[in-house]
């Protein structure tokens, strides 16, 4: 089962509940990805094992446990379940059942502004916060670059644009990130720029 799950879904982090229970998981307002089309349902789970489930037309009140193994047992409206929890992101939930080949994904929303209400508007939360995370790697990362047969660096992306903005360097040299051996992916500093 755990192959299916990791293999539609890569870089999977387990539930900790140490590290997750408090401060990524209790009353947080989770927004069930599937089905969302037809049904926006928002799960939050309580500290007191009670598991709050809000729909347009309804809220339902049920139960949820964990176990020693982080192995969780909910009780849904089709009987009880048991899923392993893990973590693509620190806001990205994903439920894996444990007796079929399912799982369900969750979007913490708790401190997002917008109402992710369709599809659509997942897809572009979900290009925000990536669009977010790598503007954040890119702006903190350093970076060499090829000037005239030559490699200079490492520098910062925002010391290359002032280079660029300068005509110190062109905004097509191709630049490497600190920790690749040569140039081969064919980056260029215009490419980085284009990031923040």
């Amino acid at each position: 089962m755990n192959d299916y799950l990791h293999n539609t879904i890569p870089n999977l982090k387990p539930f900790d509940f140490d590290r997750h229970h408090d401060s990524h998981l209790i009353n947080q307002q989770w927004v069930l990805v599937n089905g969302i089309s037809k049904k926006k349902a928002i799960y939050t789970f309580r500290k007191d094992n009670i598991l709050e489930i809000e729909r347009k037309d309804a809220s339902i009140k049920t139960s949820w446990d964990i176990d020693i193994q982080n192995i969780f047992t909910i009780e849904t409206e089709d009987g009880i379940i048991t899923v392993k929890a893990y973590f693509k992101d620190d806001d990205i939930l994903v439920l894996n059942h444990q007796d079929k080949q399912e799982f369900a994904m969750y979007i913490n929303t708790t401190n997002y502004e917008n109402e992710l209400n369709s599809v659509e508007d997942i897809q572009s939360y979900l290009k925000q916060k990536y669009k977010k995370k790598v503007s954040n790697i890119i702006y903190e990362h350093e970076f060499y670059y090829i000037s005239k047969s030559e490699e200079f660096g490492p520098n910062t992306v925002e010391e290359l644009t002032e280079k660029v903005k300068n005509e110190e360097i062109s905004a097509y040299c191709f630049v490497r990130d600190v920790n690749e051996g040569d140039y081969s992916k064919r980056l260029r500093i215009a490419d980085l720029m284009q990031e923040l």
